[in-house]
Formats: C-alpha cells, sequence, structure tokens
C-alpha cells in the first residue's frame, strides 16, 4: 500500500468551497513522450485529446529533444518508456527513436497500426531483434466488425488496422490490441470473443487484448457525454486508498511544450508540471480535472497493464 501524502492546491476550476487534492510521484517509473503531438492520420469521434490531421496543438519532438528527456531519465531510475501521440508512426524520427530507448530500457509505441506496411514492420522487428529491451506495440482497434470500428474510426481504418497488426505478427510481435468500450460492461466477454476470432483470422491466436473505459472528454465528450460535475477526486475518497492506482504517482508526460502529469490530461494547463523532467518529477500532480476520477476508479489505465480493473485478458 502507497503512503498516502495529500497536498492542497488552490484550483480555480472547482466551483465548491474545497481545494482539490494533490499526489506526489512516488517514484519515476514510466516515462512517457507525446511523440507525435497532437497530430493523427486519423480523426477518430471518441479521442480524449481531439487528435487529428489539422490539430496542431502539439508538434513532433525531435529525435534530439527526445533523446535528451532519455539522458535526465536515466538519472531519475526510469525503468520503462512509452511513445504515442497523435499516431507515433507519422514522426519521421520514430525508428530511430526507438533505437536510442531500446540502448537504456523497454519501450512500448501506442498505434492505429494504419502506417505499418510490410517494410516497418520488418524494420521494427529488426530494431527489436538488436536490443536487450522488450519493444511492444499498442494497437487501437475499436470494433470487431468494419461497420463497428470505422463508425468510430473512420472509413477504412479498419482494414488498414487490421493489415498493419498481421504484418506485426507475421515478424513476431504479439501486439496489445487495445479497445474503447464502447458497450454495455455486462456485454464485455462477449466482444472479448469477438475480437479474438477476428484476430486469429490474420494469424494471431490468443492475442492479449485489453479493454479500456471510455474518458469523457474531448471528441468523446460530444460523442457521448462530457463529466459530470460530482465525478471528481475528493480528499475524503483518497482516505486509506493505494495512490499507486494513480499513473501520475509514477509516470511523466514529456511533450514538445513541457512536461505533463499524465498524459490524458495535455489539454489541461493545471496537469503542465514544468518545462524540464527534473522539474516535474519534484511536483505534486493535481486530482482537479474530472478524468482523475476515470483513472481513480480503474487503476492507471494507460499502462500496459492496469492495477485494478484494466489489463490484459
Amino acid at each position: 500500500m502507497a503512503r498516502v501524502e495529500l497536498e492542497v492546491l488552490e484550483s480555480p476550476q472547482l466551483t465548491g468551497p474545497e481545494a482539490s487534492p494533490s499526489v506526489p510521484l512516488e517514484a519515476l517509473d514510466e516515462l512517457w513522450f507525446q511523440v507525435s503531438g497532437t497530430v493523427c492520420n486519423l480523426r477518430c469521434n471518441h479521442c480524449f485529446i481531439s487528435c487529428s490531421p489539422e490539430n496542431h496543438s502539439f508538434w513532433f519532438m525531435t529525435r534530439e529533444t527526445v533523446r535528451r528527456a532519455l539522458e535526465d531519465s536515466v538519472e531519475l531510475g526510469v525503468k520503462e518508456y512509452y511513445f504515442t501521440g497523435g499516431e507515433p508512426f507519422m514522426n519521421r524520427d520514430m525508428e530511430g527513436i526507438l533505437r536510442d530507448v531500446l540502448r537504456i530500457g523497454p519501450a512500448s509505441v501506442l498505434t492505429n497500426a494504419t502506417l505499418i506496411p510490410p517494410r516497418r514492420a520488418q524494420a521494427l522487428a529488426a530494431i527489436a531483434e538488436s536490443s536487450p529491451y522488450t519493444l511492444e506495440l499498442r494497437v487501437s482497434l475499436d470494433g470487431v466488425t468494419r461497420e463497428m470500428n470505422d463508425a468510430i474510426r473512420g472509413a477504412g481504418a479498419f482494414d488498414r488496422c487490421m493489415q498493419g497488426v498481421e504484418e506485426l505478427v507475421r515478424v513476431g510481435f504479439l501486439p496489445i490490441i487495445t479497445c474503447m468500450r464502447s458497450w454495455p460492461e455486462d456485454r464485455t466477454e462477449r466482444y472479448l470473443e469477438g475480437f479474438r476470432e477476428l484476430l486469429a483470422g490474420v494469424g494471431y491466436d490468443r492475442p492479449r487484448l485489453k479493454i479500456i473505459p471510455p474518458l469523457l472528454m474531448g471528441e468523446e465528450a460530444r460523442r457521448s457525454r462530457a463529466y459530470e460535475e460530482t465525478e471528481r477526486v475528493t480528499h475524503e475518497m483518497l482516505h486509506g486508498f493505494d495512490l499507486s492506482e494513480l499513473l501520475c504517482t509514477r509516470a511523466r508526460l514529456v511533450t514538445a511544450r513541457g512536461v505533463y502529469a499524465c498524459p490524458i490530461l495535455l489539454d489541461y494547463p493545471s496537469a503542465r508540471l514544468g518545462s524540464t523532467l527534473a522539474e516535474a518529477a519534484s511536483v505534486s500532480a493535481p486530482l482537479s480535472e474530472s478524468a482523475c476520477f476515470t483513472c481513480y476508479v480503474n487503476g492507471a489505465i494507460c499502462s500496459n497493464t492496469s492495477s485494478s480493473q484494466g489489463g490484459d485478458r
């Protein structure tokens, strides 16, 4: 059980008399990179940071910028690295960045797999084979049928994703297939079985599957609903709570515009904790946004495995 230490931060985003709780960084185990900013080749209607080809709020990170953060991370004891966006493989430096990071630790790339032709799959396999550390590919697929997925991710996304998954499996990867739960929770087992049947069709037997809850922000707030004002983390909710359930107690996100508490809160100024990794590592993370409530209820949903209700199945 992690030690509970709470600080009070004045939060102008709260309308009530209470200030929001904050939590310290217990250890910087995970380091995330918003390596393609908010730029994506898809325009998904559930994206919690509204990534698209036109969203340039956060721009690509250069290989040199990532390399400097990696050097700092070694001194801070980081154990694993994650790369997200947008779509990471839109960054032309991505393969070089992976060569750099896999010299010092394991890495995971969160991708929609639509930009993984045979040449790239083979290059990724070669990069992984030359490293003593593991390279994971986490592929977003939001339906067991073309119609279900493309209603969320856009026309043609399903076929291109499945082709990417097939190429990854062919060269030896076991990608983590990640899906936002867009159905009633009691139907999850049925959809898991549907994913297993679908993926078996491209040679991926006994696939690794991760179902995550919706984040009611960005495009998803428009597609379904936004958070209610009551869906927030309070001081009382944290009494006796295992803080290791919260990603911000063990991770930070590096972007081209500073360091943030976690990848979910990229659009929120309250989550920007500093200009450098060292600065952000010394600052407690405020739990002032409603998205923190989803992490509280479900565990750290961004990691490859969650410590609560999420995780591989």
